[in-house]
């Protein structure tokens, strides 16, 4: 039984220093797709008031 406690007690120091750890790298790819996706935005709104300016 006190090898489970002790087990049970390294899991949670485990799993708190897990949540603790910055998440850095996952940022950097966040921040690298955003250029490209403003980009993508402004095409699609460029397309629209082409289209918008044809019906016309």
């Amino acid at each position: 039984m006190k090898k489970l406690i002790a087990a049970l007690i390294a899991g949670l120091f485990a799993t708190a220093a897990f949540a603790q750890a910055p998440a850095a790298p996952e940022a950097a790819k966040t921040e690298a797709a955003a250029p490209k996706a403003k980009k993508a935005k402004k095409a699609h709104k460029a397309k629209k008031a082409k289209k918008a300016a044809e019906a016309k």
